[in-house]
């Protein structure tokens, strides 16, 4: 269903009573969203079509979405390096060619009134692949492998191939990206002391912990400007042993 016709049974429900400003404009001072429904993140599959056919197939399938109202579309989980790809030839955006290869997506997106946001997702110690990172060497109870723990240069490395996909992803005519910290990949890795046993300065305290996610964004804001939109997706319960404790997540979430 489109929308307009949501709007429609909305109202006849009293639900436009409940959300007045569902359907209005947003403005974030750089650019405006038609309403505000987003379209979270999903994984289709259509993402690995590039690789050897073209995105053609994941452009119709947001194209429909976009068409339909939608404000906001959040892509499937795309990966800043070979290492964050969840198996073997995922998705990611590395390189000028692949990000040549979104503007088919993004253009599809915004044909219809829509914008579209990629999502940006390092696995961690939940890739299927024997080239696994993670904060520490701890295996998933999911997971195929025990990752290797990030070394501190590698840790920079890492930061900066998100901060390098995300200006790809501006290239490709993406409005912005969602940068994935929650679910249990590898940022909320960084931050739950369960996965993250360091003893540098990027484990230990809460304030080391935090600070891989808080660098990337810093680092990625200042590389891609004011005029694009950095979304930060973070877990308010992790639901394992030495999780992130109520008052982290309101820390996190400021």
């Amino acid at each position: 269903p489109t929308i307009a016709a949501s709007r429609s049974a909305s109202s006849s429900a009293g639900g436009m009573s409940k959300y007045p400003r569902l359907f209005e404009p947003l403005n974030l001072g750089f650019t405006t969203l038609r309403n505000r429904a987003i379209m979270g993140s999903m994984h289709t599959g259509l993402e690995e079509t590039g690789l050897f056919h073209g995105l053609e197939k994941l452009a119709a399938f947001y194209a429909e979405r976009a068409r339909g109202g939608v404000g906001l579309i959040v892509s499937g989980g795309i990966s800043p390096n070979n290492a964050g790809r969840v198996y073997p030839f995922a998705a990611k955006l590395s390189t000028q060619g692949e990000a040549k290869s979104h503007k088919i997506v993004t253009e599809a997106v915004h044909e219809n009134g829509g914008k579209i946001l990629m999502q940006i997702l390092h696995a961690g110690r939940y890739a299927y692949h024997p080239f696994a990172v993670a904060p520490s060497p701890i295996k998933a109870p999911i997971g195929w492998v025990t990752p290797s723990a990030l070394t501190a240069n590698q840790v920079e490395t890492t930061i900066a191939d998100y901060v390098k996909s995300a200006e790809l992803a501006k290239t490709a005519g993406y409005d912005g990206v969602e940068v994935m910290g929650s679910e249990g990949y590898l940022i909320n890795q960084f931050i739950v002391s369960h996965t993250n046993k360091r003893t540098d300065e990027w484990g230990g305290s809460y304030e080391n912990r935090i600070r891989f996610p808080l660098e990337i964004v810093r680092r990625m804001r200042k590389a891609v400007g004011p005029d694009f939109i950095i979304m930060y997706r973070l877990s308010m319960l992790d639901l394992i042993p030495g999780g992130s404790t109520w008052p982290e997540v309101q820390f996190h979430s400021y």
